[in-house]
């Protein structure tokens, strides 16, 4: 998945609205569901919103669908390269994210992302949807899932159900990993299914 600079907002104000219609919420309800302020919201359909880490993953959450059908790049064929300065970084509390690639194998649909933990940063999640693994590459990563704590070095690996409450933190300067995210090909929303001219995307 290659995200070219400044597209992030724009292909999340589409997808947005789209998805909140697909599940017929309103922005008010989307708000409760998600703990985003509608004015937030209001602002990101519109594509003058910054998506944060924790923005993209709540509503991912609440919205039950993969990250990659809020950014909807199309998969690609062939040879792929995806440059470091040219993929967009999602940050968030304590984790800088490059979205690289979205992957489709049968059932299973992958999301490849080149992941910072920042020095002494922690980065917090209520859930979302899909399977999360992680290979660190470099540093000391502490991994907390549900009471349950880990510490990975470089070489290791942790994979965990991402709807359970879940954190990264840096534990001893920076850390640089891969995240994948892998998804049943049926949590797909296929968002050109859905148009925005539904009567379900009022704001009320």
């Amino acid at each position: 998945m290659s995200v070219p600079e400044g597209s992030v907002r724009h292909m999340l104000a589409a997808n947005l609205r789209r998805a909140r219609t697909r599940r017929g919420l309103s922005i008010s309800e989307l708000s409760r569901r998600s703990k985003i302020g509608k004015a937030t919201l209001s602002q990101l359909e519109s594509g003058a919103g910054n998506p944060t880490i924790e923005t993209v993953f709540s509503l991912s959450r609440v919205l039950e669908v993969p990250i990659s059908d809020l950014l909807d790049t199309p998969p690609a064929s062939g040879l792929t390269v995806v440059r470091a300065k040219e993929a967009e970084v999602l940050s968030g509390e304590g984790v800088n994210l490059r979205p690289l690639q979205r992957i489709e194998s049968g059932d299973a649909v992958f999301e490849v992302f080149d992941q910072q933990v920042r020095a002494g940063g922690r980065q917090e999640s209520l859930g979302h949807v899909g399977t999360e693994h992680t290979i660190v590459q470099a540093g000391r990563l502490g991994v907390r899932v549900e009471g349950h704590e880990v510490e990975l070095g470089p070489g290791d690996y942790v994979g965990f159900d991402a709807a359970a409450p879940h954190s990264y933190t840096a534990l001893d300067g920076e850390v640089r990993s891969v995240l994948l995210l892998q998804y049943r090909a049926d949590q797909l929303l296929h968002l050109s299914d859905t148009t925005p001219d539904d009567p379900c995307a009022t704001e009320g």
